[in-house]
């Protein structure tokens, strides 16, 4: 996929050891083979996006199969759709979901994510695919690049979105559902408050083709209690005594509830 320059838009070629355009501007690669394109000016905080401990959470929960329904639904509908081109998953984290998509299907991935974490430990386990870490808000790659777009549990920014899709490109998206993980909120929370939540919206310049349902129970003992709770917002949101809570939870029986939405390019 081809990268531009964060701070020109001019096309980034890659380097011995980095990335550079004609206007001079160059990125390294790091050692674990991700390139950060996320410029100062595009910071919000000194250490965007999700944490080395998070990342590190939702691997060991996620490598563990707890949410493996998930990732063979995204395959099971990409097959059915009869997906082409490149694969680019905004918001990549660690890389479970895209890059077992873009092994299943034999295309090339590119993944990005605000935190360098994320990416950094993508690009360590996930060597056949590209990682940077940059912005959605500006993603640096160039228009109609994409012929699947995937963008899991994070923000969707349509005129982006749209540019870097390739004509009647896919765009996959998945949303929690509001009774996504009640059982862990149900221990977090002293009262659960309904909220209502559009989980099959409208987004201008695309087509929404199918929303389908995700649901399934599972289990967690030990460990996996926290790394399920801090791969989540609500490492945000917890009060004191939710956290007392948590702490004295060895096992937890939850649902897992969220939509596949497919969306096509217009």
């Amino acid at each position: 996929m081809q990268l531009v320059c964060p701070v020109c838009g001019e096309n980034l070629t890659r380097q011995e050891r980095s990335f550079a355009c004609p206007n001079k501007h160059s990125f390294d690669i790091a050692r674990q083979g991700y390139v950060n394109l996320l410029t100062v000016q595009q910071k919000h905080s000194l250490a965007p996006g999700d944490t080395r401990e998070q990342v590190l959470s939702r691997r060991a929960f996620l490598e563990a199969g707890f949410y493996a329904p998930i990732a063979q639904m995204l395959i099971d509908t990409a097959k059915k759709y009869g997906v082409t081109g490149e694969i680019l998953d905004i918001g990549c984290g660690e890389g479970y979901y895209s890059s077992r998509l873009a092994e299943a299907l034999g295309l090339p991935l590119t993944g990005l994510d605000i935190s360098k974490e994320a990416v950094r430990c993508a690009a360590a386990k996930y060597k056949d695919a590209q990682w940077f870490c940059a912005t959605a808000a500006h993603i640096p790659v160039a228009d109609a690049s994409a012929g699947l777009l995937t963008s899991l549990f994070a923000l969707t920014l349509p005129e982006e979105f749209h540019r870097v899709l390739a004509p009647d490109g896919l765009y996959f998206q998945v949303l929690a559902a509001e009774d996504h993980l009640l059982g862990l909120k149900s221990i977090i929370y002293d009262e659960l408050h309904h909220k209502e939540k559009d989980t099959v919206p409208e987004i201008p310049g695309f087509e929404r083709l199918e929303s389908i349902p995700i649901r399934f129970a599972f289990q967690v003992e030990g460990e996996q209690v926290q790394n399920l709770f801090s791969m989540t917002p609500h490492v945000f949101r917890i009060g004191k005594s939710g956290a007392e809570r948590l702490a004295k939870t060895k096992t937890l029986s939850d649902t897992a509830s969220c939509v596949l939405n497919v969306f096509r390019r217009v």
